[in-house]
């Protein structure tokens, strides 16, 4: 299995948070920058103050589920912070209707 491209440091967020295009679904949303490289980089990003630890893993291994299965598809060449909506209770968190969001947002984005 192939090792995805992960944004790992704060300032790498924050560029993306502050200069990127935003897409809002029922439970996530993406915010989406391009970059130099000829692939796509991803960042999960869920608030402390949503739940406890477990169950935020819990929506990360979903969201990054979901993404390595829709990301060949996807147009390259941009960076992608997903975001979860604290709104949401999180037994709401659905397999099937985080992928659902997910094609929905990346279709209104024009990267599918």
């Amino acid at each position: 299995m192939k090792k995805m491209q992960t944004l790992k440091k704060n300032y790498e967020f924050e560029n993306v948070l502050k200069q990127g295009k935003f897409y809002v679904g029922n439970q996530i949303t993406i915010y989406i920058t391009k970059n130099k490289e000829n692939k796509n980089i991803f960042g999960i990003a869920i608030s402390k103050k949503t739940c406890k630890a477990v169950k935020r893993n819990y929506i990360k291994r979903k969201i990054r589920e979901n993404y390595r299965l829709i990301e060949k598809s996807l147009k390259k060449g941009y960076n992608i912070v997903f975001l979860w909506n604290k709104k949401v209770l999180i037994e709401d968190a659905n397999f099937h209707i985080i992928k659902e969001d997910m094609e929905k947002l990346f279709k209104k984005a024009g990267l599918l």
